[in-house]
């Protein structure tokens, strides 16, 4: 029988695999308290770092229906669980690992789909979702302007063109 306090452990991790957009496995091995303090600041408060047992998350996985992460729980292992932009936690760790070359990170998952290292350093170079989302809206402004500057452009042209025809009957209509 497992004893009560592990129960709960693999619950909360259970219940934080699946309240979580995304969770990020990292090999912490070397870093100081201070050090994972840091990192837990430059998360923000849409990411819960937490230290882990590698037995007890990996069932917990398991039981949340993640089964792709299961070779990656070897060695100290800590879970960012992301329930903000992935990317703006992707970009916090790759920049804290750039700076702390003892943080690795192992891979993750992002909504289910499981994400190798090289994934998620590639997520951390897309641009945030505020500014991919303006990207978008002018992208669609400038199509609509587009758009009424043709609408606008087919009267006038239709009126030229009427106007030359008027023109070209009236001189056919005085040669006769």
């Amino acid at each position: 029988m497992a004893r009560p306090d592990k129960a709960a452990s693999v619950a909360e991790l259970e219940d934080q695999f699946r309240s979580s957009n995304a969770a990020v496995l990292t090999e912490y091995r070397g870093l100081t308290v201070a050090q994972l303090k840091t990192l837990r600041r430059s998360l923000g408060e849409n990411a819960q770092y937490a230290v882990v047992k590698n037995t007890l998350t990996k069932i917990a996985a398991n039981q949340a229906g993640i089964t792709a992460l299961d070779d990656q729980f070897t060695g100290p292992t800590a879970v960012a669980f992301v329930t903000g932009d992935p990317v703006e936690s992707a970009k916090a760790l790759r920049d804290f690992a750039k700076d702390n070359p003892n943080l690795i990170i192992k891979g993750g998952v992002l909504e289910g789909k499981a994400l190798s290292a090289d994934e998620i350093k590639k997520l951390a170079d897309l641009e945030s979702r505020e500014v991919l989302l303006s990207k978008l809206a002018g992208a669609f402004k400038g199509k609509q302007s587009q758009a009424a500057q043709l609408f606008q452009a087919l009267p006038s042209k239709l009126v030229r063109t009427v106007d030359a025809l008027r023109a070209k009957q009236a001189e056919q209509g005085g040669a006769e």
